[in-house]
């Protein structure tokens, strides 16, 4: 029998802060974290702006003496992955820590460790290459280290699936529990990717919105003027709890775990499939996998890059799974606000979803000013919009045709 999974913490590093709180009001209020770059020097690139963070700062959730060990995206899930325990306010000594895993998602993990030790093998050879260079840049760093810093002995790997990597770990922690294998996942993704060769990849397959006179309105999903998405870095990491184990010990419980869908377009390596037909099957298994119907789902947080082909296959897949239905939907793109963390986004998107369902608020879609007549749903443009969430469906997609759909909602 499968076993009922709840979410009883959430923790995030976000270009709109690192905070719940302030996070959930500066995205209910349509605030954009997008600015000009700021960690790296913007003078040699096309595109100079992104949702990057500046002010980051580890201490507190990373031993100081191991945090030149660690690259800048595991840096970022260690502080989330604490938050996300405080908030839960779980007790690691009253728990079995052989049923607690870690499963967690990023598109390209290290790639500042990977662009600075490639700079020493060129310049000094190879012997000045660190020795830290595979434990810092490979992907399974962040869940690993995680699970050090814890002493977590449950079941903890690591998903690389694009920008559907956090979904996708979402998704198999959902598993892990319903199973019997885990009480408690840490789950969700991290991402670092604002770095030269980052920017200067996605800059040159146009990829990237070069609308770097207005930074805070680059970032415009499902809107006739879109040019692309706008390239961030964060982490989204959360608590899921086996439900009678959380009831147990008293937890707050945000929301339930209800249905989990993956897919592959099989198509092209970067765009998606035109008709959205992949995306649509992730999110039909989504419903099926929680006993639903597409009427029973309130609200989309949709996957909403901002890039032309991308919104409008989204589009096509949403009306081809929930027919007349999609149009009583509410939709929106909180990567209008905090752009895109690529392997990270889900796991951030999916803490606004569960909020959304919370405090029953549909966030906003931010810039959506001049609405696509080919994306013509209900993406909630420009304010937030109160109405009753009993149940919201998160969607990731990502490169090499990687789709993943997960829902949640309140507790019955």
């Amino acid at each position: 029998m499968k076993r009922r999974v709840v979410v009883t913490g959430m923790g995030a590093v976000t270009p709109l802060g690192q905070d719940l709180q302030p996070l959930w009001n500066a995205v209910v209020n349509a605030q954009s974290g997008i600015h000009p770059l700021s960690i790296i020097s913007p003078e040699p690139f096309k595109v100079k702006i992104a949702g990057d963070i500046p002010d980051f700062d580890p201490s507190g959730y990373c031993d100081p003496r191991e945090v030149k060990r660690l690259d800048r995206f595991s840096q970022f899930a260690l502080v989330a992955a604490g938050k996300a325990i405080e908030d839960s306010s779980l007790d690691l000594n009253s728990v079995d820590r052989h049923r607690c895993g870690v499963v967690l998602g990023s598109g390209i993990g290290g790639l500042a460790e990977i662009e600075a030790q490639i700079e020493r093998l060129l310049h000094k050879g190879p012997d000045r290459v660190s020795p830290l260079t595979v434990p810092k840049m490979m992907l399974n760093a962040a869940g690993g280290n995680i699970a050090i810093q814890l002493g977590l002995h449950g079941p903890n790997y690591s998903v690389a699936t694009a920008c559907a990597s956090a979904t996708n770990a979402m998704g198999g922690a959902f598993r892990a529990i319903q199973t019997h294998e885990a009480d408690i996942v840490i789950t969700g993704g991290s991402e670092a990717a604002v770095t030269p060769m980052g920017l200067s990849a996605f800059q040159n397959m146009k990829a990237l919105s070069t609308r770097n006179d207005e930074p805070h309105r680059a970032s415009r999903p499902f809107d006739a003027d879109r040019d692309g998405f706008v390239l961030a870095e964060g982490a989204g990491v959360l608590i899921f709890e086996e439900y009678e184990h959380a009831k147990a010990r008293g937890a707050r419980i945000y929301g339930e775990v209800l249905g989990y869908g993956a897919s592959c377009d099989a198509g092209h390596i970067t765009q998606p499939d035109p008709h959205g037909s992949g995306a649509a099957r992730a999110m039909t298994i989504a419903i099926e996998d929680g006993g639903l119907s597409p009427k029973d789902i309130d609200y989309i947080n949709a996957h909403g890059t901002g890039t032309p082909l991308g919104d409008k296959a989204e589009t096509q897949a949403i009306k081809a799974v929930y027919g007349q239905h999609a149009y009583d939907l509410s939709i929106s793109s909180t990567k209008s606000m905090l752009g895109h963390s690529l392997g990270a986004s889900g796991g951030i998107e999916m803490i606004l979803t569960l909020l959304a369902v919370y405090h029953d608020l549909v966030p906003p879609t931010a810039n959506l000013e001049n609405p696509d007549p080919a994306c013509d749903l209900n993406y909630t443009p420009l304010k937030a919009v109160s109405r009753p969430i009993g149940t919201a469906m998160n969607n990731s997609f990502g490169f090499g045709g990687h789709n993943a759909s997960i829902i949640c909602g309140k507790v019955r």
